[in-house]
């Protein structure tokens, strides 16, 4: 199985590709880290976003996306822009995306921790939450 996890953090979708074969993980390269949007009010690069999301997911054939789900209200509530990403990738036809609590990914991570630090991982410190979100959702 092969999974994508995405943080959305401001205008940018940070990407972790996991795969799981056979009880053995591997973390595959990636030509990109992470997918920007310039202006999430412009219709047209919204739809260059998603487009650009899909056919990533397309090359890389992932079988699932999870997205790390953000805080609604509160001092840690995600933003506008966050969200409308969000729904661009839920709405890519033929594309299976489900969102994860905080609370969920943490259960996992407790139940199932890494076998290696992060470090050991050779991604971009900034991939580290969407990581475990992929991490935490192959293990369920």
């Amino acid at each position: 199985m092969k999974i994508c996890g995405v943080e959305l953090s401001g205008n940018d979708a940070v990407i972790s590709l996991l795969t799981l074969s056979d009880g053995v993980f591997n973390i595959p390269d990636c030509r990109v880290a992470k997918i920007s949007i310039g202006d999430a009010n412009d219709t047209d690069k919204m739809k260059h976003f998603q487009f650009s999301f899909s056919k990533l997911m397309q090359d890389y054939q992932v079988e699932r996306v999870v997205i790390r789900q953000r805080q609604t209200k509160g001092k840690f509530a995600g933003g506008a822009v966050g969200f409308k990403l969000e729904a661009a990738i839920q709405l890519i036809d033929g594309l299976k995306v489900d969102v994860i609590s905080a609370a969920e990914i943490k259960e996992g991570l407790k139940r199932n921790p890494p076998p290696v630090s992060f470090k050991e991982t050779g991604l971009k410190q900034y991939q580290e939450p969407a990581f475990m979100v992929a991490y935490a959702c192959i293990m369920k």
